[in-house]
């Protein structure tokens, strides 16, 4: 490190530094490059240095206003959100099957309210789920952190900074060192990567890097070696625990921002070449588009794309988002074009006109039209009727009554459950009485329920697994059924658009090699007491059939049983003469 240097003005090497972030992101969702997603994390760095900076300057020459800040917030941010989320309720009103456009018009309420990552953290939990690719305003959650920290963030130095400068910027270390304290220990990974708790040092390093430098950036002879450091991260599979690659990209980040780019020849060329400062003039568009694109291609058009077809999406995002920015972002920002009694009048009409919109769609539970595939009419729409039909399962807790029906003990998960409705749906389904519990651990007089069972069904089961309690609850293995596994997908979003097609009914879906690899796994360890669903409709090339036999869907989200699917089952087991219950 050397001495610093004055800086003033717009700085092209930030807009490079943008570039790579949203690169980086569209090539992890593309699924491209395996630690892609922390582009998103260079982006935190950046909105808190330059919008540190420019609350300091403010407050600094005593013209801060708190109004003026949000209202600029809404020129930069709310214009082109509410034009996507626009877009992505019209087209999956169109193209989507009821769940997924109920969990549209959630996503869309939510990111109106910049509170997507709260609703993430809520439902999905888990951003690395294939499902997510499927859904066209996943991204925004990280919008929902970042309005989240300009909600407060201001509030902070408005009231500290002018008067008690040194107080304000040390109750941000404090706050920045308690969030990262709060990241590194022990703690739920869902919150980690959606709560503001978590995340509020990110943003908050680059705010005390703009309050330390000010104007002034650090001569920098290792700025162009960072440089390739972070891209190598993002681009290389290492042997580092994400949450290491998360810091460390952070504190590159940071590095590079108050670095002197400019004085550096080879950082310079990178960053601040005419292509890498126009996509990063044209990020945030870039960053709102990509994931709509990608979501809707593979939920109607593309199921799986060449790298050819990749490198035309690409264009096309890049192309709708030139348009964006020019006819959306600059407009909104300039003072002039538009005025703030408009800008607040078209905002506020869009934001009320989509979150009513997406409301309407939601109490509705995405059912517009009838489909007779999931048994859904529009005449009698039951709100969630088929995750109900496999929550039943979890009311059938109690003891074993009825001596004269044969006793089963259901343990396992959503897929044990799935188990117990395929019985209940079979020919032995009025002469059985089911017990469920989601472990032995957990269920109320185990022991005597174990004893009193004739037979014990459990989920994806072990030999190893099943050894470490058959001992401690007394389990006769010849008393032992498991369920197998079994997977119909990935979305089923695909398969309802070709519904105008002659083979629709007849449509299958590849599965993972390593689902199937894990099902010869079990099926070895069990033999004839496993229950092999997956090999009673898989087909040499390793797909599974969408529909049953009759055209209903046998699971609405690709993991679960319909009541048709159930059904579909339990007539194949009614026919296998090695399963019997007596």
């Amino acid at each position: 490190m050397e001495s610093r240097v004055s800086l003033q003005g717009h700085r092209n090497d930030i807009e490079g530094l943008r570039a790579i972030a949203v690169l980086a992101v569209i090539c992890f969702h593309f699924g491209y490059l395996p630690n892609g997603y922390l582009g998103v994390d260079v982006f935190f760095v950046i909105s808190g240095y330059l919008i540190s900076k420019i609350i300091f300057k403010e407050i600094a020459e005593g013209r801060f206003s708190l109004k003026e800040f949000y209202l600029r917030r809404i020129r930069r941010i709310i214009p082109l959100v509410l034009f996507l989320n626009l877009i992505a309720l019209a087209i999956g009103c169109y193209v989507m099957l009821p769940d997924d456009l109920e969990n549209l018009s959630q996503s869309v309420i939510a990111t109106n309210a910049f509170s997507n990552n709260i609703l993430q953290l809520i439902t999905t939990r888990n951003y690395w789920d294939v499902v997510n690719e499927y859904k066209p305003l996943m991204h925004t959650w990280s919008l929902g952190i970042e309005e989240q920290f300009y909600l407060f963030y201001p509030i902070l130095f408005m009231l500290l900074g002018k008067k008690r400068p040194v107080l304000a910027f040390r109750i941000l270390i404090l706050l920045t060192v308690a969030s990262f304290l709060l990241y590194i220990f022990p703690g739920a990974a869902p919150s980690k990567f959606y709560a503001i708790p978590y995340r509020f040092f990110e943003l908050a390093i680059g705010g005390i890097g703009a309050a330390i430098f000010k104007n002034n950036v650090i001569k920098n002879k290792f700025a162009f070696p960072q440089l390739v450091l972070l891209i190598a991260l993002m681009v290389f599979k290492v042997g580092i625990p994400n949450y290491v690659l998360l810091i460390v990209t952070v504190l590159l980040s940071f590095s590079i921002l108050i670095s002197a780019n400019q004085n550096d020849f080879l950082a310079s060329k990178f960053l601040e070449n005419k292509l890498m400062v126009g996509l990063g003039m044209i990020s945030f568009s870039l960053y709102m588009w990509h994931q709509v694109v990608l979501a809707f291609t593979r939920y109607f058009i593309i199921e799986k794309y060449t790298i050819l077809q990749a490198c035309i999406l690409f264009l096309i995002i890049v192309l709708l988002s030139i348009i964006s920015f020019y006819l959306i972002e600059q407009p909104f920002r300039n003072k002039k074009k538009v005025t703030t009694r408009i800008l607040l009048l078209v905002t506020g009409s869009a934001f009320l006109f989509t979150t009513i919109f997406a409301f309407r769609v939601y109490t509705l539970s995405g059912v517009l039209h009838d489909i007779p595939e999931l048994e859904l009419s529009t005449k009698n729409i039951t709100k969630n009727m088929h995750s109900n039909y496999n929550h039943r399962i979890e009311k059938m807790t109690g003891d074993f009554t009825d001596n004269k029906k044969i006793k089963i003990l259901v343990i396992g998960n959503s897929f044990a459950r799935d188990g117990a409705n395929v019985l209940l749906e079979s020919k032995y389904g009025s002469n059985i009485e089911i017990s469920y519990a989601y472990s032995l651990d957990a269920c109320n007089n185990a022991a005597a329920k174990v004893k009193k069972a004739n037979y014990l069904f459990f989920s994806e089961l072990s030999k190893e697994a099943f050894n470490t309690i058959k001992d401690k609850y007394l389990i006769d293995s010849s008393k032992v059924w498991v369920f197998g596994v079994k997977s119909f997908g990935i979305s089923n979003g695909f398969f309802y658009n070709n519904r105008n097609k002659s083979y629709y009914c007849k449509q299958r879906t590849e599965i993972d090699k390593g689902l199937i690899a894990y099902n010869k796994s079990l099926k070895l360890d069990w033999g004839k007491r496993y229950i092999n669903l997956m090999d009673m409709v898989i087909d040499e090339k390793g797909t599974m059939p969408v529909f049953s036999p009759d055209c209903k869907y046998i699971s609405q989200d690709c993991r679960h049983f319909t009541q048709a699917g159930a059904v579909y089952f339990a007539s194949m087991i009614n026919r296998d003469s090695t399963f019997v219950l007596n």
